[in-house]
């Protein structure tokens, strides 16, 4: 039955049979949005149906349609099972191909619930606007299960709230419209195993006028210059934009606040009317004289009571503030430091928690929580974006709260941060660049740096001056799921690609980072992140993010300190430490979280090492720390965190910190050491001349320059493996079959990180696919995902395979995820290489096992995780570009030999680090008198400094091992071969070619 006809039908049937249900005179029939009796499948987009979803495996509830004698309509009612430990629930969706629902005649939506009397919340949540019910955005209320039995839960459209947590990308305008509803959706208690059953979802009651009307005003917040007169936009707004049925009065006076009436503004009152038939949207302004005292002082706060008949009021009174003015850490002639010490002398113990505390923009709503608790800075998580997902969306969104944070006292200006890893990544259409593995891989520290800034400019074009980037990692196992965020297992090659810290930042002494392409960046995670044990990690299902790095104090510094040094000389203005525990062997600590180090973060950073900037926490990563909540806070800050990602608690946080420093627990002083580097880094920032966003640079977010930066990123990142025959690069003229789940992925090339925090399969934003970039680039190409297509005719074959996205622990080993090709990727070069020539293109954020496969293969690539721009891999598939890409971490013949990398004793890999064959330039002749040769030439280069002699000497020489290695590598190859890149990246040029030389004698 089509479903209008089944609206029609079910409206009458219930009118008739539904006789317990109150009803005015006047109220429309109520009109069915489930009725559960099969008439809706469980089903998914863009099919109308009800879908379950949760957090993980085991929260999605199991449903079903079951016959009760007892239904409240009908003979079936949705019943269901659950066990949720994240989040879960369902949601019925309404067909995306046929027009959104009009339910803007209703008073509110109802629904039969059988009582479990268990106390517990349940949500639920209407969808309005937007494309399709996934692409909507999100109203939500709730009701508690306190009873027994059916019974009839009804819900008015204004009990419904914005949801600020979780918004997908959309049309969103922020109004319940109602005029556009596509569903609803019921999210189900957390921690408790249940049963629950519901029936009969309908329409019900007739809209008022003041539930379609509403009276809002341009801002909550209008700062206006000591002696200038604020002009407060006032507007009436409907349901469906039909004009006003009756009269709305708006009566203003102002009243209450810190400012003096009559000193500093001139007290007004009066009555706004807007008559029936007023056009929805009309304005009108109230002006708010301030007047002038000459004296220096803090801001002022003047609140415009409005009492509104007819019509919805604004859900916050108006604030008019009168700029603070004439105060020392106002002027910008002054030395930071002096401004610092001035600001810092006037906060309240808590102002300076505010300042201390970060919190997630999705957990502030509208942002009054800003001023209340004077927050110092949000973040947006992965994922977290603006609605829509656009770089003008996101700046208005950010001046928002920067707006907010001009009703504190001071003025202080928000620092918003987000996790710009390979580019604006949350930002759809944003330049996307390789992950830094393939960064790694490129060994160009120029590049690097080109890399970082083009992140930076897109970044700060959006009004947001902070990433938590460069993550400064040394991976040391390929478990581990953070490994394509890493530069490379070798400590010299992760301190050579530094320079992007000055692509982001500009100078090392700060003097860029007012400029309008240039942000604060983060060193992360702090110290060890990359040598966590498999196995150790106590964090959910994880098997060894956030684990337990065991090292002697030699292999903390030479390992994972040293980047450190190399990112506080270059300047870095904030760092954040790791997740995972230190178990430094023989200090007889054991195992402590890195949070909660105080010897490294005040000792070695900050003391040691110099480092002036703030240090921010990780993710509530205090929570992971052992005693009660007060001890998290008091441990993190005595230890050196000056700024805590608490993103759901941050009223808790602020709080607590406090109480502690009021109970003697925690130093006055250390806060405002604490306040003091974070006040330093705004000063830097030019945040209090300019918190709002500079969007003069937003025309080049996506850009063609921009890409082609990402482009030769992804071309310099290609690793050459194996290329018997001469395979590559490929020739326009030949027929070539493409196959492999990442030839034509978007999502799949650019990982984790990407739009989302896991990142996802598919077409997630704008960008040029691997395939794309075959077809560009000219060439004759067929292309059949699973290779079914027939495999005659062709020339040579390109098999693009590896992983999906994940992140962080999500994407551990041992986790759901393991280093084998999957059986369709497998299956797709079986069926390739054994019907022609073939490449194999590895798209993965580490190493895959590819041994078993390795002798049918006559070309092999690791293409890591190349980003949006894939015409950079066509580029030196097709010869555009030539392959110079080096192996930055070691490729094992096992998952059993991990964890394997350079320097090991025992070191017999499939390929050895700093392996990568080279389509440039031919090896040249000689063989071993040849390498003597380039031997004292190197160590003339290192004697005389020359970086770019030394190295080129050195790849010559590496280039000659390769060609007579061939295919042939060995244990006795493979360790000198490796020790020669990571001397070389040291400086040591002469005894890197000797390296290599032993490496030649034993091929």
């Amino acid at each position: 039955m089509p479903r209008t006809a089944l609206l029609v039908s079910t409206t009458l049937f219930a009118a008739l049979l539904s006789p317990t249900v109150s009803q005015a005179a006047d109220d429309p029939a109520p009109v069915p949005v489930d009725r559960f009796e099969g008439e809706v499948p469980f089903a998914s987009q863009p099919a109308e149906g009800i879908f379950t979803w949760g957090s993980d495996n085991d929260d999605p509830p199991a449903l079903q349609l079951t016959p009760r004698s007892d239904a409240p309509e009908g003979e079936k009612v949705l019943t269901g099972t659950y066990d949720v430990s994240g989040y879960g629930g369902f949601t019925h969706d309404f067909a995306a191909n046929e027009p959104a629902h009009d339910w803007s005649a209703h008073k509110g939506i109802r629904l039969w619930w059988d009582g479990r009397d268990n106390g517990r919340k349940v949500a639920f949540e209407i969808k309005d606007g937007g494309a399709n019910g996934e692409a909507s955005e999100l109203w939500t209320t709730s009701f508690t299960d306190d009873w027994t039995g059916w019974k009839q839960v009804e819900i008015p459209f204004t009990d419904f709230a914005y949801r600020t947590d979780y918004q997908p990308v959309g049309g969103i305008d922020h109004v319940l419209g109602l005029t556009g509803m596509w569903g609803y959706a019921v999210t189900l208690p957390v921690g408790v195993q249940g049963q629950f059953a519901m029936d009969d979802v309908e329409l019900y009651g007739k809209a008022d006028q003041s539930l379609r009307a509403s009276v809002t005003t341009d801002t909550t917040v209008h700062p206006v210059e000591e002696g200038g007169t604020a002009a407060v936009k006032v507007t009436v707004a409907t349901t469906g934009s039909a004009p006003i049925d009756d009269p709305v009065t708006v009566a203003y006076e102002t009243t209450g606040g810190t400012a003096e009436p009559g000193k500093d503004y001139t007290p007004v009152a009066g009555t706004l009317t807007f008559p029936a038939g007023t056009a929805s949207g009309a304005t009108r302004t109230i002006k708010v004289p301030t007047l002038k005292d000459r004296a220096a002082e803090p801001a002022e706060t003047v609140p415009l009571k409005l009492t509104v008949t007819g019509a919805k009021p604004p859900a916050e009174t108006p604030l008019v503030v009168v700029d603070a003015h004439g105060l020392p850490y106002l002027d910008s002639r002054l030395p930071v430091k002096k401004r610092v010490a001035d600001l810092v002398g006037r906060m309240s113990l808590q102002e300076k928690a505010g300042q201390m505390t970060q919190a997630e923009r999705g957990a502030i709503g509208e942002g009054g929580d800003i001023a209340t608790y004077d927050l110092g800075s949000l973040l947006s998580g992965g994922g977290s974006t603006s609605t829509p997902n656009t770089p003008a969306a996101w700046a208005k969104m950010i001046d928002g709260f920067q707006l907010r944070a001009q009703a504190t006292r001071f003025q202080i200006p928000l620092i918003y941060g987000v996790d710009a890893v390979h580019g604006h990544n949350n930002l759809v259409g944003a330049t996307i660049m390789p992950h830094n593995i393939g960064i790694g891989a490129t060994r160009d520290p120029r590049l690097a740096e080109k890399a970082g800034a083009v992140t930076a400019s897109e970044v700060r074009a959006t009004g947001v001056p902070w990433d938590f980037a460069p993550c400064l990692c040394v991976t040391r196992d390929e478990r581990w799921g953070r490994s394509y965020e890493s530069f490379g297992e070798d400590p010299a090659l992760v301190e050579s690609m530094e320079t992007v810290i000055q692509g982001l930042q500009g100078a090392a002494n700060g003097k860029d980072l007012k400029d309008d392409d240039k942000v604060l960046a983060t060193a992360k995670h702090f110290v060890g992140d990359g040598g966590t044990e498999y196995g150790s990690s106590t964090t959910g299902t994880y098997t060894i993010d956030q684990g337990v790095t065991k090292v002697t104090r030699q292999q903390l510094e030479a390992v994972h300190l040293a980047p450190y040094e190399t990112a506080v000389d270059r300047g870095i203005g904030t760092v954040m430490p790791s997740y995972s525990s230190l178990d430094i062997l023989g200090d007889g600590q054991g195992p402590v979280k890195m949070h909660a180090r105080a010897d490294m973060i005040n000792g070695a950073l900050k003391g040691r090492m110099g480092f002036d900037g703030f240090v921010i926490s990780d993710w509530n990563a205090i929570d992971q720390l052992p005693g009660d909540y007060g001890s998290h806070v008091r441990t993190a800050v005595d230890a050196g965190v000056d700024m805590m990602m608490v993103p759901y608690t941050y009223k808790d946080f602020g709080a607590t910190l406090v109480d502690e420093v009021k109970a003697g627990r925690v130093s006055e002083k250390r806060i405002d050491d604490a306040v003091s580097r974070i006040l330093t880094q705004k000063f830097r920032l030019g945040l209090f001349e300019k918190p709002y966003a500079d969007t003069s640079g937003a025309a080049k977010i996506g850009s063609a320059a921009h890409r082609a930066v990402a482009r030769q990123a992804a071309a310099e990142s290609q690793v050459l493996l194996k290329n018997a025959g001469g395979v590559l690069p490929l020739k326009k003229s030949q027929k070539v079959y493409v196959a492999g789940s990442n030839a034509d992925d978007i999502g799949n090339q650019s990982g984790g990180w990407t739009v989302t925090w896991q990142g996802s399969s598919g077409n997630i934003t704008p960008g040029t696919t691997i395939l794309q970039g075959m077809r560009n680039a000219g060439g004759d190409v067929t292309y059949s995902k699973d290779a079914s297509a027939p495999l005659s005719g062709y020339d040579v074959g390109v098999v693009v395979v590896g992983e999906t996205p994940y992140a962080e622990g999500v994407g551990d080993v041992g986790n759901g995820n393991d280093l084998e090709l999957s059986a369709a990727d497998k299956a797709a070069v079986d069926k390739v290489c054994a019907a022609m020539k073939c490449a194999v293109l590895i798209v993965s954020g580490r190493p895959q096992l590819i041994g078993d496969r390795l002798g049918a293969i006559d070309g092999l690539v690791a293409s890591w995780l190349p980003g949006t721009e894939g015409d950079g891999v066509a580029d030196v598939l097709y010869g555009r570009r030539p392959f110079t890409g080096q192996l930055p971490v070691t490729w094992p013949k096992t998952e059993a030999q991990l964890p394997v990398n350079v320097g090991d004793a025992a070191y017999d890999p499939q390929f050895p680090y700093g392996w990568g064959l080279t389509t440039l330039t031919k090896a040249p002749a000689g063989g071993a008198a040849t390498l003597k040769a380039l031997g004292i030439a190197a160590a003339v280069a290192e004697r005389a400094g020359a970086e770019e002699a030394g190295r080129a000497l050195v790849t010559k020489a590496r280039l000659i091992v390769q060609q007579k290695v061939g295919e042939h590598l060995t244990a006795a190859v493979a360790k000198p071969f490796a020790d020669a890149d990571h001397l070389s990246l040291t400086g040591r040029y002469g005894a890197a070619v000797e390296k290599l030389s032993a490496a030649y004698g034993a091929a």
